[in-house]
């Protein structure tokens, strides 16, 4: 379960809720404010309206649910997409960094997950959810490593080509796929310490990856340990391909890595969660929102100059992102990506544009969903919406509090507080978040940030934190609902290798 507010806050919320509730003045005049909002900015709360969303019902999908639950795809068998990207666990792993290959325990998945190699994560970056990943047009990963060349709304990268990682920046890969999310699917399964581990075709190409990984689930490869789980006789792998893909004249030809990432791509494309409480403000119910929430929609929606927190500017629209990025002085820890003197630190955007305006600056994420889907920021630093909310008022007033020398600034971090001089880890963390709050400094001086320092009351804070809640869809904490997207762990799934997740007191993972 995600942790969405302080004890401080809760309180704060609590009795707002009793007098705003009793003031109808208040809450006419909120309404009155938000429902010109709606329709000055032609909201609909529907960010999936005119798309084609896969059913999770449909046998693509299905075949996609089996793949991403299968150790299979991992190079060294004991990792799965899933690992870092269960439906349980908001379509991510409850983490602020992500443990890949090499867990003590590979179906341990969220708090409690632990690599037998490094008392650190070994992933630089926090995992992003998968729900809605079907309403991206623009670009996937923190970075926009995986980008649309059109960008045109609506389609997913389906139109004008993507660029990926395996083709230069600005060029369109001819291997991407169909759409971002087909592209995404490519990569995992070559990241080393995500999926593919440090031997499997070690210094060998993506391509070289990809087409042992299909190889082996065609049993051109003797590496499954029972290709033929159900006894039918036949690779349960190549009967699943042929019930979606029909029969080929060759196994090798059926299985290949393009199926396997389009069938992984229908699965997540099916995890599209929309019907929120605010969906349902928006479609003209007054009572889906309680006052705290109207006046924290209010203070969402409404910029600094006019007394609001200016949250919309850019996290607008049904999908509240613009999908831009920006540089908002994120707390740095981890391993890094290389960049920096000392390899530690992460450059964002500029990795793949080599702009110094793109330095430091992440992909503004979607907040569908948000009360679920932390920890927060691209190194998941915040365990709760109130410390990335004020996070996002004063940056640098926020990184002077995370470092503050009276306490050690890790163990404010839930995956790193139980590890002994957790600050010793990363003694650049500071640094290298200095460097990137100086960068905002220089920017909100000439005028290039949006993001300016925002004076709100702890009430103010709460409410926005409540508005927040109020855009999750409830079948994402409904264990009922959420088992559409979770395999029947007692069927085993094609091979016998599905990846049946436990949380940290070995109870199966069913809802958030």
């Amino acid at each position: 379960m995600k942790s969405i507010f302080t004890m401080g806050l809760a309180g704060i919320m609590l009795t707002g809720l009793t007098g705003c509730n009793d003031d109808n003045n208040k809450s006419d005049n909120n309404d009155a404010v938000l429902r010109d909002i709606i329709s000055a900015q032609n909201l609909t709360a529907d960010a999936s309206a005119g798309r084609d969303i896969p059913s999770i019902k449909s046998a693509k999908a299905q075949l996609g649910m089996q793949l991403f639950f299968t150790t299979a795809l991992g190079g060294d068998q004991d990792s799965a997409c899933v690992s870092c990207h269960h439906p349980a666990l908001g379509g991510g792993d409850d983490l602020s960094l992500p443990i890949g290959v090499g867990a003590d325990a590979p179906e341990l998945l969220g708090p409690g997950r632990t690599h037998s190699d490094s008392v650190v994560p070994t992933v630089p970056r926090n995992a992003p959810t998968t729900f809605n990943i079907a309403l991206w047009d623009q670009v996937l990963f923190h970075d926009g490593r995986v980008e649309s060349l059109s960008k045109i709304p609506g389609k997913n990268g389906s139109a004008g080509g993507i660029r990926t990682p395996d083709s230069p920046f600005g060029s369109a890969d001819a291997q991407a796929g169909n759409n971002l999310v087909v592209a995404q699917a490519r990569f995992p399964v070559t990241s080393a310490a995500e999926m593919r581990g440090t031997a499997f075709e070690s210094g060998n190409s993506n391509t070289a990856v990809r087409d042992h990984l299909s190889q082996r689930l065609a049993g051109l490869v003797a590496e499954l340990s029972t290709p033929d789980a159900d006894s039918s006789g036949t690779n349960d792998w190549q009967e699943q391909f042929e019930a979606v893909y029909k029969a080929e004249a060759d196994v090798g030809n059926l299985i290949t890595y393009a199926r396997i990432a389009d069938a992984i791509a229908a699965y997540e494309n099916s995890q599209v969660f929309v019907a929120t409480p605010w969906a349902d403000y928006v479609a003209g119910d007054d009572d889906a929102l309680t006052q705290t929430q109207k006046e924290g929609a209010r203070l969402f929606f409404t910029t600094q100059a006019d007394g609001g927190a200016g949250c919309s500017s850019c996290h607008g629209g049904d999908f509240f992102t613009d999908e831009k990025f920006y540089n908002i002085a994120m707390i740095q820890f981890g391993e890094g990506k290389g960049d920096g003197a000392d390899g530690d630190d992460d450059f964002g955007r500029y990795r793949e544009t080599k702009e110094l305006a793109d330095q430091y600056a992440f992909r503004t994420p979607t907040l569908l969903n948000v009360a679920v889907t932390g920890p927060y920021g691209h190194t998941g630093a915040y365990d709760t919406l109130e410390g990335v909310i004020r996070h996002h008022l004063n940056a640098s007033d926020a990184v002077d509090d995370f470092f503050a020398t009276s306490v050690t600034w890790c163990q404010s971090v839930a995956q790193l507080s139980s590890v002994s001089d957790c600050d010793a880890l990363y003694p650049n963390a500071e640094s290298n978040t200095r460097a990137a709050l100086s960068k905002l400094a220089d920017d909100q001086e000439s005028g290039l940030s949006e993001l300016l320092d925002t004076d709100l009351s702890d009430s103010e804070v709460a409410a926005l934190v409540s508005f927040m809640q109020a855009l999750t869809d409830p079948c994402v904490t409904d264990a009922s609902c959420l088992a559409q997207w979770i395999p029947d762990e007692s069927a085993g799934g094609a091979g016998g290798q599905q990846l049946n997740a436990v949380d940290e007191n070995s109870q199966p993972l069913t809802s958030n």
